[in-house]
């Protein structure tokens, strides 16, 4: 709705100094032309807005004027009683400033609204942990946050997934959790980068600070990050013919979004091609389905399935000996 759009135009132009209609735009997922257009409507409700061309420019509110908006519409209430300490803030230190935040936010509002807050909080929790899973370690994750705060070089020693450790002097920008992982995204000298947290080694605070690209916005990188990750990812391919428990059995390691080729699988030839990303990934969901489901190709694949499970069959089997310890 337009009316939500323009308050969040208000609200980000008070929140900075000064804004490019581009980031605007960005931020607001519209058009540089419908960004000037709310501009103009703000102006005309009153609002000091002023846009300046050229280098440097962008638009911005006039020095020391604030909006004196009060209280909150029932879904922000709702939406604010959802906010809990999530283990990614515990991870960084903040979750005693975010409990401590939402009790002045909450004591700010009317008196009439605070019942509802306390209404909406006792009839919907978030609970983002997952079921029988432990989080990846980050030791290095409170350094990491200072740095990318105070704009301070850092040197990482990391590794990468196939075991190979580099050591880079790196810009952090900000840090990412997807899914219960941390993500550092830092600048380098080929431009930004993607770190998986539980894969840095080692960090060492360099004493140069550095400077931000002026377009950078953590947000949308990730967001076109993600998108280039899902594309340009390696691809490992592998054919296997399953049985309907096999099938089961696939759908509880493999991500949801092949649920439909499994349902094919189910109504033809029960054959299907998974893209497994690299032949290790393979060999460890494979194994754990067991012999429901049959590769026939890749032919190395099934070589390694096959020496593993004869190593398998020597030390388990009915004609192996137990190794004393």
């Amino acid at each position: 709705m337009r009316a939500d759009r323009l308050m969040h135009l208000l609200m980000r132009l008070q929140a900075r100094p000064r804004s490019t209609v581009g980031a605007l735009a960005r931020e607001l997922q519209v058009s540089g032309r419908t960004v000037l257009r709310d501009l103009d409507a703000l102006s005309t409700a009153g609002v000091p807005v002023s846009t300046t061309r050229g280098a440097g420019g962008g638009v911005s509110l006039m020095e020391g004027w604030r909006t004196q908006l009060t209280g909150l519409t029932r879904p922000e209430l709702q939406a604010l009683a959802t906010v809990g300490a999530p283990g990614a803030l515990e991870d960084l230190g903040l979750s005693g400033p975010l409990r401590t935040g939402l009790v002045k936010l909450a004591a700010a509002l009317p008196s009439l609204q605070q019942p509802a807050l306390e209404h909406a909080r006792q009839r919907l929790l978030v609970d983002a942990s997952g079921w029988f899973t432990t989080r990846e370690r980050v030791p290095h994750l409170g350094v990491l946050r200072d740095a990318a705060w105070q704009d301070q070089r850092v040197t990482l020693t990391y590794q990468d997934f196939e075991g190979a450790r580099t050591r880079r002097a790196v810009e952090p920008y900000g840090l990412v959790i997807k899914a219960d992982r941390w993500y550092l995204v830092a600048g380098t000298e080929k431009g930004p980068r993607v770190f998986r947290g539980s894969r840095i080694e080692g960090v060492r605070r360099r004493p140069q600070g550095f400077t931000r690209p002026v377009d950078f916005d953590l947000s949308h990188f990730w967001k076109d990050w993600c998108a280039r990750f899902a594309t340009e990812r390696p691809r490992y391919e592998v054919t296997l013919r399953c049985t309907e428990a096999g099938v089961a059995a696939l759908r509880a390691v493999r991500p949801p979004s092949e649920a439909a080729r499994l349902d094919a699988a189910l109504q033809g030839k029960r054959q299907v091609v998974l893209d497994f990303e690299r032949e290790a990934i393979a060999v460890s969901q494979l194994c754990e389905v067991g012999a429901e489901v049959e590769v026939l190709g890749p032919e190395a694949l099934r070589q390694r399935l096959g020496a593993l499970g004869a190593a398998l069959q020597s030390l388990y089997g009915a004609s192996g000996r137990r190794r004393s310890a």
